[in-house]
């Protein structure tokens, strides 16, 4: 009897060492994969303020929530099952999803552009498009929805990444760590973006402290930061362009159409060669512009399908759908 418990024991230690160091793998390829997707989670970070500015604050915690609800069901729900079976089942039919995925993030990185500098052109386009909204609820959950689907994409990109990461591990190593690769982004991404759109309420609560070092903090925050969320909406614009554009370029690169990629690489490369200051940075700035610069292109043609195809058909379907 003694003997049976000892050896039960035995195993049960076994399978805690065991466990231990699954949970150890999973860790150090969360760890991996999360520095690999670094570069979207950034832009994930600057994309997303914008969907709430020009919101009434007491609206700002609750849309955000909402966003990041709606993320988590991207990557959990739906991205991580789709990645897993793509993944053993079609995994060529990867890189194309994520392509038009790209496509997307043109459009929406060109439609910015277009607004800036076409203001009502762009504003008549989205009526034509997605319908004239003047209530404040239908207006709230338009701005989520455009949220959720660029995470989307965004969130596929990094679910990608994480996949190709631990492409030689077992299907369970896999989903772990793109739930816990999935779960860890979202509440970090989420929370800095609380924290930005709620730093000038704090400013506020700040400059009203008795304490002059506190009140002088506040006050900058309430100064800088219309400022700076401006800012991040410009760098949230870039960023879906360089997005678009690198998906579309690795995308033609898998697909054996290597012409754009190889282009944009000898361009960079002079760029650098006649820089010759801080060639990495110099480098990556001029192959991020070029892939911008083709983004602003396909996002113009969908602008222009999408205004003249898509836009028509969409309002005569629509008051069928009420």
């Amino acid at each position: 009897m003694a003997t049976g418990l000892i050896a039960l024991l035995d195993d049960i230690a076994a399978i805690a060492k065991m466990a231990a160091a699954s949970l150890d793998d999973v860790a150090a390829q969360t760890a991996k994969a999360g520095a690999k997707a670094a570069g979207v989670v950034i832009d994930d970070a600057a994309v997303t303020p914008r969907y709430v500015v020009g919101l009434t604050p007491e609206r700002e915690l609750p849309i955000i929530g909402r966003i990041a609800l709606g993320s988590l069901k991207n990557k959990l729900l739906f991205l991580l099952p789709g990645a897993l079976l793509l993944g053993y089942f079609a995994p060529w039919a990867i890189t194309p999803l994520l392509m038009l995925g790209g496509v997307y993030l043109c459009y929406e990185g060109a439609e910015k552009l277009y607004g800036v500098f076409f203001p009502h052109a762009a504003h008549e386009h989205e009526n034509a498009v997605l319908g004239h909204k003047t209530d404040p609820v239908a207006l709230e959950n338009e701005k989520v929805a455009g949220a959720v689907r660029t995470d989307f994409i965004l969130s596929a990109e990094i679910m990608a990444l994480t996949l190709s990461t631990v492409a030689d591990a077992s299907i369970y190593m896999q989903g772990a760590v793109l739930a816990a690769v999935g779960i860890a982004i979202t509440l970090a991404v989420y929370g800095v973006v609380g924290l930005i759109v709620k730093a000038d309420d704090a400013g506020v609560a700040l400059a009203k402290t008795s304490v002059s070092a506190l009140r002088a903090i506040g006050r900058g925050l309430v100064v800088g930061m219309p400022v700076f969320l401006k800012f991040l909406a410009a760098v949230g614009t870039a960023a879906m362009l360089w997005v678009g554009g690198s998906i579309l370029v690795h995308g033609l690169a898998q697909m054996g159409y290597a012409g754009p990629e190889h282009t944009i690489h000898d361009i960079s490369e002079v760029v650098t060669h006649a820089v010759a200051v801080a060639p990495g940075l110099v480098g990556w700035i001029a192959t991020s512009a070029q892939q911008a610069l083709l983004a602003i292109v396909v996002g113009a043609v969908t602008i222009a399908v999408m205004g003249n195809i898509v836009g028509p058909i969409w309002s005569r379907l629509r008051p069928a759908s009420h």
